[in-house]
């Protein structure tokens, strides 16, 4: 081993995986957390973007699976229910929630991630990573 690089026998140095980590903003609603997150992403393209599921309807330019997943509360509350989602919370009378599947894929792959959450989402996630990982 030289310069802390571990040769495969070859002569190139073996590639070390890594976990993804989770860069969470959270503050309440209005607060500039999609601005700082947007920030973050355009100052280093390797973050990736956690995109969220929401019930309230697109906004004018919003796109499916870009901005958010919309859907309706009933499978916004199904998804919750059989463990789709990493965290979830009714905010205004509106779901928001971080659809799993996405998570982990990305993690998996030794992508970073930031997300945009409020302080219920925030609680949860911590709670879920540490028993997850």
């Amino acid at each position: 081993m030289e310069g802390g690089m571990v040769e495969n026998g070859a002569d190139c140095p073996a590639k070390i995986n890594r976990r993804g980590v989770c860069f969470v903003i959270s503050a309440p609603s209005g607060a500039g957390k999609s601005t700082i997150a947007n920030a973050l992403r355009a100052s280093d393209t390797r973050l990736r973007h956690s995109v969220s599921v929401t019930t309230r309807h697109p906004r004018p330019g919003e796109k499916e699976g870009v901005h958010y997943y919309f859907r309706s509360m009933e499978q916004f509350e199904n998804m919750a229910a059989a463990g789709e989602m990493l965290e979830w919370a009714t905010v205004f009378g509106r779901g928001y929630g971080t659809p799993r599947a996405p998570v982990e894929q990305t993690l998996a792959a030794g992508h970073d991630m930031v997300f945009d959450i409020d302080w219920q989402g925030h609680q949860q996630i911590r709670q879920r990573c540490r028993a997850m990982w």
